[in-house]
């Protein structure tokens, strides 16, 4: 049986995510590597971790999942939303265009947010397009995978709005899924749920977000043989 290893909400924090990878042998032989969502914004190399992603997607059959952030990029690239704008730059945006953008600084205008967008468009449309294919949950014989989480008053989970696998929180994790299944989720960091950036486990689901881009730790959750485990990253470098 492969291992199974869960990483969600990089962040761009490239050099954690190589670190965590190395730290856990990751070995695309004998492992499924299942990342869940939320690869941009905050960190400092956004880009990097969007290329690091498609490879570990293309090359080492890695799932990964759409992430609300991920989603925020693709919007921001794809409509010219003044609403859009404002929302991907109060949530982290900045330092993915200053990845994509050598022209962008921490100052912004209007103008500077057009030219990055129409660069990125141009020069990673390739990245826009893998972010748009991306699944908003992932099912196997033992957990179902999602971003940020699932709703419970739904009969049918799989029917649920598609924002809610990117967006729904305390509703999610306060509440019984009455699945027979584990949940595995990032988005909600885990210092929200249980006052640590540690991994959280319940009953019926498990929070991974560590905050690694707001310098705490990157977390993956190996579950192997019916048993978990997990190895962490610490960040020492706080993103703004």
């Amino acid at each position: 049986m492969k291992r199974i290893l869960m990483i969600s909400d990089i962040h761009g924090c490239i050099e954690p995510f190589n670190q965590l990878l190395e730290a856990i042998q990751f070995d695309s032989s004998s492992d499924q590597l299942i990342l869940l969502g939320d690869y941009i914004d905050r960190g400092p190399k956004s880009k990097d971790v969007v290329a690091k992603v498609m490879e570990l997607v293309q090359q080492h059959h890695a799932i990964a999942l759409r992430g609300n952030h991920d989603q925020r990029l693709v919007d921001l690239i794809r409509t010219n939303d003044s609403s859009v704008q404002s929302r991907f730059m109060e949530h982290g945006g900045i330092q993915t265009l200053q990845s994509y953008c050598d022209f962008i600084d921490k100052t912004m205008n209007l103008d500077k947010l057009q030219e990055a967008r129409q660069y990125i468009s141009t020069h990673y449309k390739h990245h826009i397009d893998f972010l748009n294919g991306l699944p908003y949950y992932h099912e196997d014989e033992a957990h179902i995978y999602v971003h940020a989480g699932i709703n419970p008053h739904y009969v049918n989970w799989k029917e649920q709005p598609k924002h809610d696998f990117m967006y729904i929180k305390n509703e999610f994790t306060r509440s019984k899924t009455g699945l027979s299944k584990k949940v595995i989720f990032g988005h909600t960091r885990a210092i929200e749920i249980h006052g640590k950036p540690d991994i959280w486990f319940n009953e019926d689901k498990i929070g991974i977000d560590g905050g690694c881009a707001y310098g705490m730790q990157l977390n993956c959750l190996i579950y192997n043989e019916g048993t978990y485990s997990n190895q962490e990253i610490r960040n020492h470098t706080s993103a703004v």
